[in-house]
């Protein structure tokens, strides 16, 4: 693998003002060798969107606990396609009823975790999907 570090952006989309899951899991990727960029609470999905772009990010993960994530994750969605970044991988955690995650790895999300999810998971998780795209990426080149 490349020595070019994985860069995540983690965002709080929406009115959720809890973020000490979010900080946690900023803090775990980073112990994993990651840049973390995190965008605080409060973000619309268009500046959680301009910020992934403007930081040329590999992964946006999102966390939500205000049950407000089937109207604000496809809207991030959307705007990281309309930046040109459709291809991002995306990720989110929090409070989300497993339907609803069905839905929205319909959609284009890659893997949703909740509540009990280990942060090693996670980081695990990214590193093993980002590394298949950027295999993936040299091997199209």
């Amino acid at each position: 693998m490349t020595d070019r570090k994985i860069r995540v952006l983690v965002g709080k989309p929406g009115l959720d003002g809890h973020d000490r899951g979010a900080k946690t899991v900023a803090s775990v990727l980073r112990d994993h060798g990651m840049e973390v960029i995190y965008t605080g609470l409060h973000q619309t999905p268009e500046m959680i969107a301009e910020v992934a772009q403007q930081e040329d990010v590999d992964v946006v993960g999102l966390s939500i606990l205000s049950g407000a994530h089937m109207a604000l994750f496809p809207r991030v969605k959307d705007e990281l396609a309309k930046r040109g970044m459709g291809e991002v991988l995306l990720v989110g955690g929090g409070i989300i009823p497993g339907d609803d995650m069905e839905k929205l790895e319909k959609l284009g999300y890659a893997r949703l975790f909740g509540p009990g999810t280990t942060t090693e998971s996670i980081a695990e998780y990214i590193k093993t999907e980002v590394a298949k795209r950027w295999a993936a990426e040299g091997a199209a080149s």
